[in-house]
């Protein structure tokens, strides 16, 4: 197949955060592109991840505010929540991004094809029973939540559910100790559920440092959140009353609503990947290469598919790099994923950039921790005691910082600065010369003199 017979340059399959950036980059750079999507543009962040959970937590949070509120002298009758008004004002934003991603794509000359896009050779895909050809193919289709197999299961949800719900069930079962766990535990309980935590284990937010998940856990327990550690559920049965859980302990829980929050997995199903021989991880994530190309030289990956570090900025940065190096003059390279800041929007919320202990420690051998501890300035006339944690890990040879983490409220906001000065490799006395901001919590990431003894 010569070059010029080729129906587009790049061929995107999935309208995600990884696949538009991609295709606007590789537009801008003169190349002809489609995009081909079966559902609404925007992905998983802009549908059913990123921007709905934050608009939900957001509006969970109130209940926390009105009562912490009163102990600043305003008086105010109890508050009435209505969930069918706010998944209504969710739906209205989602729809104003999905109109203003396409708008984006046909602004940019970019072909949006709806339909779902199978691979049928490594220069062509099938859509609607139409063949596309391509010089190159990016895969970009993201993820999907894993349910376990057990009977009973068709009658739980998982997060992708959860956001289109018709009625707030009262008593909730999470299942799970990632960051999706916590948040939607966090989501129900601030907004009056009965919500109950369910893990397999006893650490939550495994891959974070420790520290964070105890902090936490502690923290969800002050605001009466209950916990079901080193449990799993064995079946689910629905009746008249609710749906009854059978636990692996031999207890019982009767619950309107269970959530699975147990991992997501490549959204890879009727991809074609065997047809145009693209190799997979043993864990299904599509295998490639520092330039995110698979072992076959026209097709590429990106974003949740790839299974590196599944979060929107990271696939923006990743479909930057394939548009560049397939379009441009190269120059851009994979980001230092040990450097990504993220967040946790949980109640109190996560934020967190570098490495954990754990990691650090292997690394450098000997390092340096800081901790500290404290209930906040503006937490102190409110009802419900919350304290924020603070975490400086130091490698003790250079002195440089390695890891900066935080729960509390803003956290996500704060550490978007400390990001910078990891990623300019800021050491201990840096952060010491900087005068602090008073009063704040971030001040006293600048504070802190004394390491914890070992």
């Amino acid at each position: 197949m010569q070059q010029q017979n080729f129906d587009y340059d790049l061929l995107v399959i999935g309208g995600g955060s990884g696949g538009v950036r991609a295709s606007r980059v590789a537009a801008g750079l003169g190349a002809r592109v489609a995009v081909v999507e079966s559902a609404q543009l925007g992905g998983t962040c802009v549908n059913v991840g990123c921007i709905p959970k934050k608009l939900l937590s957001h509006a969970a949070h109130f209940s926390q505010l009105a009562d912490e509120a009163r102990g600043y002298g305003w008086q105010m009758a109890q508050p009435q929540f209505d969930w069918p008004t706010l998944i209504t004002n969710k739906d209205r934003e989602i729809e104003r991004l999905n109109g203003i991603y396409e708008g984006m794509l046909t602004g940019a000359g970019i072909t949006v094809i709806r339909g779902h896009a199978a691979l049928s050779g490594p220069h062509s895909v099938l859509v609607n029973g139409q063949s596309i050809s391509a010089r190159h193919i990016l895969i970009a289709v993201g993820g999907t939540p894993h349910l376990p197999n057990i009977p009973g299961v068709e009658h739980a949800i998982s997060s992708n559910e959860a956001f289109h719900l018709k009625q707030l069930p009262q008593r909730v079962v999470v299942v799970g100790g990632g960051y999706i766990a916590v948040e939607f535990a966090s989501i129900f309980h601030g907004l009056g559920a009965q919500t109950t935590l369910l893990h397999r284990s006893q650490q939550l937010l495994r891959g974070f440092d420790a520290d964070l998940g105890l902090h936490l856990a502690q923290e969800m327990a002050q605001q009466g959140m209950s916990f079901r550690w080193n449990e799993e559920i064995q079946s689910i049965d629905k009746q008249a009353d609710g749906l009854h859980l059978q636990l692996k302990s031999g207890e019982q829980l009767v619950v309107d609503c269970v959530m699975y929050a147990t991992g997501r997995v490549p959204h890879t199903e009727g991809l074609g990947l065997d047809v145009a021989g693209v190799h997979r991880t043993h864990k299904g994530a599509v295998e490639v290469d520092s330039r995110f190309t698979t072992n076959v030289p026209s097709i590429h990956a990106v974003g949740d598919v790839v299974d590196r570090m599944a979060l929107t900025p990271v696939a923006l940065a990743e479909g930057t790099v394939v548009a560049h190096h397939l379009f441009g003059k190269g120059g851009k390279h994979a980001p230092d994923y040990e450097l990504i800041p993220t967040a946790v929007f949980s109640h109190p919320q996560i934020g967190t950039v570098g490495l954990s202990e754990k990691v650090a420690r292997e690394r450098f051998g000997a390092v340096q921790i800081f901790k500290s501890s404290f209930r906040p300035l503006t937490n102190r006339m409110g009802a419900e005691p919350e304290n924020v944690f603070l975490k400086l890990i130091v490698s003790k040879a250079d002195q440089r910082v390695r890891g900066v983490h935080m729960v509390g409220e803003g956290a996500g906001e704060l550490m978007q600065g400390f990001a910078v000065a990891l990623q300019c490799g800021a050491t201990k006395q840096q952060f010491d010369a900087t005068i602090g901001i008073h009063p704040t919590v971030a001040e006293e990431l600048v504070t802190m003199r004394e390491p914890v003894r070992e």
